[in-house]
């Protein structure tokens, strides 16, 4: 063999250029490697999900006649780890150059930089096609600038990549923006359309993978597996998608239902992040629906921007300010994680619904994610490197570059407003109306203290009470302290007094 190729479990594109050729000097290495699972506690069905798709990528290219090494996670001569295991197979190969895909996550990048640095091979790192901006386009574009807003990257690329534009570069419907048309809750109609995903039984790599020793957490489901296997799989769920649950998403897509926990949801991420499918086709596929006539313009811009605009940005954000931007915590919050994330048992009928879906299908859309979970840790002063750790862990479409500037820069507010420009923090008035979760709960979403109050209410004003030095000048949240202000002082006393006997006894709630 001439050349060594990597293939990473996020790198499961099988149109990638370096696959146009059949090379017979071309050696595509996979790996299942102890370092992969064990960085963080990984859900199982991230575990299997990601595993099975390296297996069918692998076992399409030796259909399509390329040379390929797969390493299995119980293989003897596993290394376990990325660089032991590529010396053994280079040196096994006798190949003097080595190739990589760009890797998402700085960890991987730096580890297969430095090593390759040292290595004395030739080759080098190429691009993953995957991404419509390079990484650092949105660090360049607010260069200089304190804080960022999404608002001015997504309307650039709007108009580089030219989506939902009219000839003359206008936007489309004479607005960029229709998420004022976003927020409806949703009371049982439409129906919520049928989960088109595949089943697979993946009992057999289940048992390897608890055999080598990996540990997990949440349902395994591996004998009736829902998660895509290939790009013909993710294709058919786009296809679906775009039918059945586009025409409704715009609506309804911050709303929750304890009867419907997906919606209108699309549950593309994974099959994106992994790269078997393009963000390109996505927007592609939502802007031919809607210039089609089938899905309203609110329900493809609101989707387009998810995909064109947050995720690219969000990649952006992460590059620029990486490392140490893992490290931000500038609230200085600190308690641990209670049990419940772990298990899903407590009182607060909400986070039960929202942490029991996450345990249950590796999965939650992003109000659960941001408004339910994200927002209790954040009222609750929740160490956010130990949220992110969980975050990243229980989502199937997780990757770091992704998940961690969501989580402490939108969701924890742990960089101080760099990405979001005021902290996502509800009492559970939003709760209620979003959504049906407050109806039959332990708790009473009118009361602010008390034994049957909702924690929610408490721990609101008393985050905005302990941060105010900080937050009282942010202009969009004026009213806030405006309404603490007009509070007497037993009043505020009482309010303090129950959010700290709530913050003592998180486990209990």
């Amino acid at each position: 063999m001439n050349t060594v190729r990597l293939l990473l479990g996020d790198q499961l594109n099988p149109l990638h250029p370096w696959f146009d050729r059949i090379d017979p000097d071309v050696l595509y290495v996979f790996m299942e490697i102890r370092q992969e699972t064990d960085y963080v506690l990984h859900h199982a069905q991230k575990i299997l999900a990601i595993f099975a798709g390296m297996r069918e990528l692998a076992r399409r290219l030796r259909a399509d006649g390329h040379h390929v090494h797969y390493i299995a996670i119980d293989d003897p001569d596993n290394r376990q780890n990325l660089t032991g295991n590529l010396e053994a197979v280079i040196a096994k190969a006798g190949a003097p150059c080595f190739e990589w895909q760009a890797p998402d996550e700085y960890r991987l990048d730096h580890q297969l930089d430095q090593w390759f640095k040292q290595s004395g091979f030739a080759g080098g790192k190429t691009s993953s096609r995957h991404f419509l901006a390079n990484r650092f386009e949105a660090g360049n574009l607010f260069s200089g600038k304190k804080q960022w807003r999404m608002e001015n990257f997504y309307r650039n690329m709007r108009r580089k990549h030219g989506v939902l534009l009219e000839p003359d570069g206008s936007p489309v419907g004479g607005q960029w923006n229709f998420d004022a048309e976003n927020r409806k809750p949703w009371r049982g109609q439409p129906p919520e359309p049928v989960d088109r995903r595949p089943h697979h039984d993946h009992s057999l790599l289940w048992q390897t993978i608890c055999q080598a020793g990996v540990q997990s957490f949440g349902n395994d489901t591996c004998a009736d597996f829902r998660w895509p296997l290939h790009r013909d799989e993710a294709l058919d769920l786009l296809a679906s998608f775009i039918r059945d649950a586009l025409p409704h998403f715009g609506d309804y897509q911050d709303a929750m239902s304890t009867s419907a926990p997906r919606l209108f949801h699309s549950l593309l991420s994974f099959a994106l992040n992994v790269k078997m499918l393009n963000p390109r086709e996505v927007i592609a596929a939502a802007e031919t629906a809607w210039r089609n006539g089938h899905v309203p313009l609110a329900a493809a811009e609101g989707f387009i921007r998810q995909i064109l605009g947050w995720r690219e940005y969000i990649r952006g954000v992460y590059w620029a300010h990486m490392p140490g931007y893992e490290n931000s915590n500038v609230l200085e919050h600190q308690l641990p994680l209670p049990d419940w994330f772990w298990t899903g048992n407590t009182k607060m009928r909400c986070l039960a619904e929202s942490i029991g879906n996450s345990l249950e299908h590796a999965h939650a859309h992003h109000i659960q994610r941001l408004m339910v979970i994200g927002n209790f840790a954040l009222l609750a002063g929740l160490d956010p490197q130990a949220l992110h750790r969980w975050y990243l862990g229980v989502y199937i479409d997780a990757f770091e570059w992704v998940e961690l500037p969501n989580t402490l820069g939108m969701s924890q507010f742990a960089d101080g407003g760099l990405l979001a420009s005021k902290p996502y923090a509800a009492s559970a008035a939003y709760m209620h109306r979003m959504g049906d979760y407050c109806r039959g709960c332990r708790y009473k979403r009118e009361q602010r203290t008390g034994p049957e109050a909702c924690p929610y209410n408490a721990l609101y004003w008393d985050f905005h009470l302990r941060h105010a030095e900080r937050l009282s000048v942010n202009p969009r949240i004026g009213m806030v302290y405006r309404n603490l202000a007009a509070m007497d002082t037993a009043e505020i006393d009482r309010i303090r007094q129950h959010a700290a006997g709530l913050r003592a006894r998180l486990d209990g709630l």
